[in-house]
């Protein structure tokens, strides 16, 4: 499993690098742009996986009202 996560492997040198190489493929304009979609993403994300939460907290509550009856 330690060898999926290679992202704690990584040193500074090398994240630099990396750095370097998408800053040369996707220029410094569309950077901004990149990271505000995966922003927009992020966050739908997690306004969905709150919505799946809540519904399961919701029929959980539904089926204790029902057995109480």
């Amino acid at each position: 499993m330690n060898n999926l996560l290679f992202i704690g492997n990584l040193g500074f040198q090398e994240i630099l690098l990396i750095a370097l190489i998408v800053l040369l493929l996707f220029g410094g304009r569309k950077i901004p742009e990149l990271m505000s979609g995966l922003g927009k993403g992020i966050r739908a994300f997690k306004e969905g996986m709150n919505e799946v939460k809540k519904e399961v907290e919701d029929d959980a509550s539904r089926e204790d009202e029902t057995k109480k009856q």
